[in-house]
């Protein structure tokens, strides 16, 4: 008797349970299991895997923006069904991985993850008038890229004052437990900035003492909450500042602070490894992913033609 063929559905069930005996943390986990049940198994979960076709992905993809998700959210979303095709094709479930090249066009203007990148006059306001609470932490992401998790997790053994670099080794989860980086490349030393230096140094002296070193704790020395950074401090701020939309909502959320700083970075001609691994990106494909449009310049690739043909005439 033949053998049914599978169905996205059993796809999603057993790239979980690998995912759960590869031991991910519960805060992946618990993202992975909200793009499977909520997202791609009510959608096309009874879908079966050898008639999936790639018309059918990129109609899932458009389908759930024209449902109102945000394009980062639809994007996370994509990248576990490819990791569920994937899971399918070494269970020789499937022959090809139909979601590999349907991807989320960049939008113009915008981040990789469709965030707004905020203008040297935004960043310089938020430098200028962040609240004193939170506002070495926000100075710190502004010219390091570290991300949120990163910035709550860091202890002043990895401030090093005289090398004038922070080393991360260690962040914190969305549980508030310290851990370590999620990759290799999320260990790396990043310089300080003359002001992230002098901020840091008078930090150190105001900071409530805390048994685990932090140096971003909360007022009674534990690890800081995402939420309350994001809800009490950071959205306030940016309404006092006057840096919201037409509804009266930021234009751009913490972790554009880290598109800044890549931004920054580029502009300086940094070469796209150099950023790579100042950032703690695991791949140069993940960096030119996010921020490859930052690098374009017609101007500048018209000057790079024009000294090519001068150097070789000229030889």
């Amino acid at each position: 008797m033949p053998i049914a063929p599978k169905i996205i559905h059993d796809a999603c069930l057993s790239w979980l349970k690998t995912c759960e005996r590869n031991e991910l943390e519960r805060a992946t986990l618990k993202a992975y299991r909200s793009h499977a049940n909520i997202h791609i198994i009510p959608q096309i979960g009874d879908r079966c895997l050898p008639d999936l076709s790639r018309g059918q992905v990129r109609d899932f993809m458009h389908d759930m923006l024209d449902a109102g998700v945000s394009r980062a959210q639809v994007k996370k979303v994509m990248i576990s069904l490819r990791s569920i095709l994937s899971e399918a094709m070494e269970r020789e479930w499937v022959e090809h991985n139909v979601a590999t090249d349907v991807k989320l066009k960049r939008q113009s203007g915008v981040a990789g993850d469709g965030k707004v990148i905020p203008t040297k006059d935004e960043i310089r306001l938020i430098i200028d008038r962040a609240p004193a609470s939170h506002r070495v932490m926000f100075i710190t992401a502004i010219f390091t890229g570290m991300r949120i998790s990163e910035l709550r997790g860091p202890s002043w053994d990895g401030v090093e004052f005289d090398r004038r670099v922070i080393r991360v080794y260690r962040r914190a989860d969305d549980f508030q437990q310290i851990v370590a980086p999620k990759s290799r490349a999320g260990r790396r030393k990043i310089p300080m900035t003359p002001m992230v230096h002098d901020a840091l140094l008078a930090w150190c002296a105001e900071v409530v003492e805390n048994e685990l070193d932090l140096v971003f704790p909360n007022s009674k020395g534990n690890v800081q909450n995402y939420s309350n950074i994001n809800n009490r401090v950071y959205r306030p701020m940016m309404r006092e500042l006057g840096l919201v939309d037409e509804a009266g909502r930021p234009r751009f959320g913490f972790h554009s602070l880290r598109h800044a700083a890549a931004s920054l970075f580029i502009e300086q001609c940094w070469n796209p490894k150099k950023i790579q691994t100042i950032i703690g990106h695991a791949s140069i494909g993940m960096t030119m992913d996010s921020y490859g449009h930052l690098f374009e310049s017609a101007d500048n690739d018209v000057a790079l033609f024009e000294k090519m043909e001068r150097d070789l005439m000229a030889a």
